[in-house]
């Protein structure tokens, strides 16, 4: 999302009615490390919400501590305008991506580049995240667009190593988030779709064709990974209940007696 002005907002929460009223009103707090550094085109807190990540037009890479506003990281020329950023889980690391050159992995204590991850494929990067496979490894995924269409990479965080590209759909992915189990992947594409991803088996799960109307612009997975929530250029919201596909008890049968391998 494009920020030209940082607004700071908050929650006006109202609980004296049987419906509860969630609504946001503007504060008078000024992020004053913020005003005046240009469009802002994308913002990362950390897990812990102890850090913000703010990435700008201008390529510029920011890492303050929060609340205090204290920059930790300051990088004027990390791209050529910055188009996503994630931290790591334990907030170590941030993953920066720009427009046209390749995707940096930052310390985020020392300010070191540990990694440039190219498009060796020409693939046009869109999205970048952090997450864990089963074994509890960390991975990052990087959403793309290869000739067939919208993919999936998956780097190695330990050797930097790219460690496979899946196609996923022939559309562009214009939004992309992991849940937190690390379970489910899920893309939103420029004709309103939405589709999840089961991370083991890199195969779609659930398609959801015209979930809204225009561009999926933002995706969030609830805390419990069980809810994914989409919001388009359409002006439209929109909760997904995601269930976990149900196993072929016959063919589980099967395998067990050994008639099926």
């Amino acid at each position: 999302m494009a920020v030209k002005v940082i607004v700071w907002f908050d929650w006006d929460q109202n609980n004296s009615s049987e419906t509860h009223k969630l609504s946001l009103k503007f504060s008078e707090k000024v992020l004053t490390q913020l005003k005046d550094v240009g469009q802002q085109l994308a913002l990362s807190f950390n897990n812990d919400g102890t850090a913000l990540a703010a990435g700008g037009e201008d390529g510029s890479v920011r890492v303050f501590k929060w609340p205090s506003m204290e920059i930790i990281l300051n990088e004027s020329n990390a791209h050529s305008t910055v188009k996503d950023l994630h931290f790591s889980s334990d907030g170590k690391l941030l993953v920066s991506l720009g427009s046209g050159g390749p995707c940096r992995v930052w310390d985020v204590s020392s300010s070191i580049v540990l990694a440039s991850l190219s498009n060796e494929n020409r693939e046009i990067f869109s999205s970048c995240r952090f997450s864990q496979i089963n074994d509890g490894t960390q991975v990052l995924y990087i959403a793309a667009m290869a000739d067939k269409g919208g993919c999936i990479l998956t780097w190695n965080t330990q050797t930097w190593e790219r460690m496979s590209s899946k196609y996923i759909i022939r559309d562009a992915i214009s939004a992309f988030n992991v849940s937190a189990d690390g379970k489910f992947l899920a893309c939103g594409t420029p004709s309103g779709d939405i589709v999840i991803v089961n991370s083991t088996k890199m195969q779609i799960q659930t398609m959801i064709k015209r979930a809204h109307l225009g561009i999926v612009t933002a995706l969030a997975f609830s805390p419990d990974s069980r809810a994914l929530a989409s919001v388009s250029m359409d002006s439209s919201a929109r909760i997904t209940i995601i269930e976990e596909k149900k196993k072929n008890v016959a063919a589980y049968f099967l395998k067990i007696e050994g008639i099926l391998k």
